[in-house]
Protein backbone atom coordinates (compact mmCIF):
# COMPACT_ATOMS: atom_id res chain seq x y z
CA UNK A 1 0.00 0.00 0.00
CA UNK A 2 1.18 3.53 -0.76
CA UNK A 3 1.34 5.40 2.57
CA UNK A 4 1.53 8.88 1.09
CA UNK A 5 2.62 10.88 -1.93
CA UNK A 6 4.72 14.03 -1.83
CA UNK A 7 4.56 15.90 -5.09
CA UNK A 8 3.19 18.80 -7.10
CA UNK A 9 -0.51 19.36 -7.76
CA UNK A 10 -0.71 19.63 -11.56
CA UNK A 11 -4.39 19.12 -12.37
CA UNK A 12 -7.78 19.37 -10.65
CA UNK A 13 -11.03 17.80 -11.84
CA UNK A 14 -14.50 17.55 -10.21
CA UNK A 15 -13.62 14.22 -8.53
CA UNK A 16 -9.85 13.96 -8.76
CA UNK A 17 -6.50 15.68 -8.48
CA UNK A 18 -3.26 14.68 -10.17
CA UNK A 19 -0.11 14.69 -8.07
CA UNK A 20 3.19 14.57 -9.99
CA UNK A 21 5.92 12.67 -8.15
CA UNK A 22 9.30 12.51 -9.91
CA UNK A 23 7.75 12.75 -13.35
CA UNK A 24 4.87 10.32 -12.68
CA UNK A 25 1.31 11.65 -12.38
CA UNK A 26 -0.88 9.89 -9.81
CA UNK A 27 -4.66 10.19 -10.18
CA UNK A 28 -6.12 10.71 -6.72
CA UNK A 29 -9.82 10.62 -5.88
CA UNK A 30 -10.57 13.32 -3.33
CA UNK A 31 -13.73 14.30 -1.48
CA UNK A 32 -13.33 17.96 -2.40
CA UNK A 33 -10.62 18.31 -5.07
CA UNK A 34 -11.07 22.07 -5.30
CA UNK A 35 -9.56 22.41 -1.83
CA UNK A 36 -6.28 21.78 -3.64
CA UNK A 37 -6.59 24.91 -5.80
CA UNK A 38 -4.51 26.93 -3.35
CA UNK A 39 -1.68 24.41 -3.82
CA UNK A 40 -1.86 24.19 -7.62
CA UNK A 41 1.70 23.80 -8.96
CA UNK A 42 2.99 23.53 -5.39
CA UNK A 43 4.26 20.52 -3.45
CA UNK A 44 1.90 18.80 -1.03
CA UNK A 45 1.74 15.61 1.02
CA UNK A 46 -1.34 13.46 0.36
CA UNK A 47 -2.12 10.38 2.46
CA UNK A 48 -3.57 7.63 0.30
CA UNK A 49 -5.76 4.56 0.45
CA UNK A 50 -5.59 2.04 -2.41
CA UNK A 51 -8.95 0.44 -3.18
CA UNK A 52 -8.91 -2.64 -5.39
CA UNK A 53 -11.91 -4.05 -7.26
CA UNK A 54 -12.15 -6.54 -10.09
CA UNK A 55 -12.66 -3.75 -12.62
CA UNK A 56 -10.65 -0.90 -11.11
CA UNK A 57 -7.78 0.13 -8.84
CA UNK A 58 -8.14 3.60 -7.33
CA UNK A 59 -6.16 5.80 -5.00
CA UNK A 60 -8.16 7.93 -2.54
CA UNK A 61 -6.36 10.89 -1.04
CA UNK A 62 -6.54 12.83 2.23
CA UNK A 63 -4.68 15.84 3.55
CA UNK A 64 -4.41 14.32 7.03
CA UNK A 65 -3.70 10.81 8.23
CA UNK A 66 -6.60 10.92 10.70
CA UNK A 67 -9.06 11.50 7.87
CA UNK A 68 -7.79 8.40 6.11
CA UNK A 69 -8.20 6.36 9.30
CA UNK A 70 -11.82 7.46 9.59
CA UNK A 71 -12.34 6.58 5.91
CA UNK A 72 -10.93 3.09 6.52
CA UNK A 73 -13.21 2.53 9.52
CA UNK A 74 -16.27 3.64 7.54
CA UNK A 75 -15.44 1.13 4.79
CA UNK A 76 -15.90 -1.64 7.34
CA UNK A 77 -19.58 -0.72 7.72
CA UNK A 78 -22.04 -2.75 5.66
CA UNK A 79 -23.65 -0.49 3.06
CA UNK A 80 -20.83 2.07 2.97
CA UNK A 81 -18.57 2.07 -0.08
CA UNK A 82 -15.58 4.29 -0.96
CA UNK A 83 -17.76 7.01 -2.50
CA UNK A 84 -20.01 7.24 0.55
CA UNK A 85 -17.12 7.09 3.01
CA UNK A 86 -15.27 9.80 1.10
CA UNK A 87 -18.32 12.09 1.15
CA UNK A 88 -18.58 11.74 4.94
CA UNK A 89 -14.88 12.36 5.55
CA UNK A 90 -14.83 15.32 3.15
CA UNK A 91 -17.76 17.00 4.88
CA UNK A 92 -15.43 19.45 6.66
CA UNK A 93 -16.82 17.98 9.89
CA UNK A 94 -14.99 14.68 10.51
CA UNK A 95 -14.70 15.46 14.20
CA UNK A 96 -18.46 15.95 14.40
CA UNK A 97 -18.95 12.61 12.63
CA UNK A 98 -16.96 10.92 15.38
CA UNK A 99 -19.00 12.71 18.02
CA UNK A 100 -22.25 11.70 16.30
CA UNK A 101 -21.19 8.06 16.30
CA UNK A 102 -20.21 8.15 19.97
CA UNK A 103 -23.43 9.99 20.90
CA UNK A 104 -25.63 7.77 18.69
CA UNK A 105 -26.86 10.83 16.78
CA UNK A 106 -28.62 9.30 13.78
CA UNK A 107 -30.08 12.65 12.64
CA UNK A 108 -26.61 14.03 12.02
CA UNK A 109 -25.47 10.99 10.04
CA UNK A 110 -28.49 10.74 7.71
CA UNK A 111 -27.73 14.14 6.20
CA UNK A 112 -24.89 12.59 4.19
CA UNK A 113 -25.59 11.33 0.64
CA UNK A 114 -26.65 7.69 0.59
CA UNK A 115 -26.97 7.42 4.37
CA UNK A 116 -30.49 6.53 5.50
CA UNK A 117 -31.70 5.60 8.96
CA UNK A 118 -30.74 1.96 8.52
CA UNK A 119 -27.19 2.81 7.41
CA UNK A 120 -26.81 5.44 10.13
CA UNK A 121 -27.79 2.85 12.74
CA UNK A 122 -25.32 0.39 11.22
CA UNK A 123 -22.52 2.97 11.39
CA UNK A 124 -23.23 3.50 15.08
CA UNK A 125 -23.49 -0.22 15.83
CA UNK A 126 -20.26 -1.05 14.03
CA UNK A 127 -18.10 1.91 15.03
CA UNK A 128 -19.18 3.25 18.40
CA UNK A 129 -16.20 3.00 20.72
CA UNK A 130 -13.86 2.16 17.84
CA UNK A 131 -13.20 5.49 16.10
CA UNK A 132 -12.35 7.93 18.87
CA UNK A 133 -9.05 6.23 19.66
CA UNK A 134 -8.04 6.21 15.99
CA UNK A 135 -8.81 9.87 15.32
CA UNK A 136 -8.41 11.67 18.68
CA UNK A 137 -7.57 15.04 17.17
CA UNK A 138 -10.73 15.06 15.05
CA UNK A 139 -12.93 15.07 18.15
CA UNK A 140 -11.62 18.51 19.09
CA UNK A 141 -13.97 20.17 16.57
CA UNK A 142 -16.31 22.73 18.06
CA UNK A 143 -19.93 21.45 17.95
CA UNK A 144 -21.98 23.24 15.31
CA UNK A 145 -18.98 24.53 13.45
CA UNK A 146 -17.29 23.12 10.37
CA UNK A 147 -13.79 21.87 10.95
CA UNK A 148 -11.11 23.63 8.97
CA UNK A 149 -7.65 22.32 8.22
CA UNK A 150 -5.72 22.55 11.47
CA UNK A 151 -2.57 23.53 9.68
CA UNK A 152 -4.11 25.89 7.10
CA UNK A 153 -2.34 28.91 8.61
CA UNK A 154 1.06 27.20 8.63
CA UNK A 155 3.72 27.32 5.96
CA UNK A 156 4.13 24.24 3.77
CA UNK A 157 7.43 23.43 5.52
CA UNK A 158 5.88 23.68 8.99
CA UNK A 159 2.88 21.58 7.96
CA UNK A 160 5.18 18.88 6.60
CA UNK A 161 7.21 18.95 9.80
CA UNK A 162 4.07 18.53 11.90
CA UNK A 163 2.96 15.56 9.79
CA UNK A 164 6.44 14.06 10.17
CA UNK A 165 6.22 14.39 13.96
CA UNK A 166 2.90 12.57 13.92
CA UNK A 167 4.46 9.84 11.80
CA UNK A 168 7.21 9.50 14.41
CA UNK A 169 4.55 8.76 17.01
CA UNK A 170 4.26 12.06 18.86
CA UNK A 171 0.75 12.81 20.11
CA UNK A 172 -1.16 16.01 19.37
CA UNK A 173 -0.74 17.31 22.92
CA UNK A 174 3.07 17.14 22.62
CA UNK A 175 3.10 18.71 19.16
CA UNK A 176 0.82 21.59 20.14
CA UNK A 177 3.19 22.59 22.93
CA UNK A 178 6.06 23.27 20.51
CA UNK A 179 4.08 24.82 17.62
CA UNK A 180 4.22 28.38 19.06
CA UNK A 181 8.03 28.15 19.14
CA UNK A 182 8.16 26.76 15.59
CA UNK A 183 5.89 29.49 14.24
CA UNK A 184 8.38 32.15 15.31
CA UNK A 185 10.93 30.78 12.84
CA UNK A 186 11.16 30.54 9.04
CA UNK A 187 12.91 27.24 8.44
CA UNK A 188 13.07 24.23 6.14
CA UNK A 189 11.04 21.13 6.98
CA UNK A 190 14.10 19.30 8.34
CA UNK A 191 15.09 22.30 10.45
CA UNK A 192 11.58 22.53 11.92
CA UNK A 193 11.70 18.84 12.83
CA UNK A 194 15.10 19.19 14.52
CA UNK A 195 13.94 22.26 16.45
CA UNK A 196 10.74 20.51 17.53
CA UNK A 197 12.65 17.46 18.76
CA UNK A 198 15.05 19.71 20.65
CA UNK A 199 12.17 21.55 22.32
CA UNK A 200 10.45 18.30 23.27
CA UNK A 201 13.61 16.94 24.87
CA UNK A 202 13.96 20.07 26.96
CA UNK A 203 10.39 19.85 28.31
Amino acid sequence: MIECLKGKVINIEPETVVIEVQGVGYLIYAGNPYKYEEWLNETVIVYTYQHVREDAIRLYGFRHREERRLFEKLLQVSGIGPKGALAIVASEQPGLVVEAIENEDEKFLIKFPGVGKKTARQIILDLKGKVEEFVPSLTQSVPGEARTSRTSSYSQELEEAIEALRALGYIEKEIKKVIPTLQKESLSTDQYIKLALKEMLQR
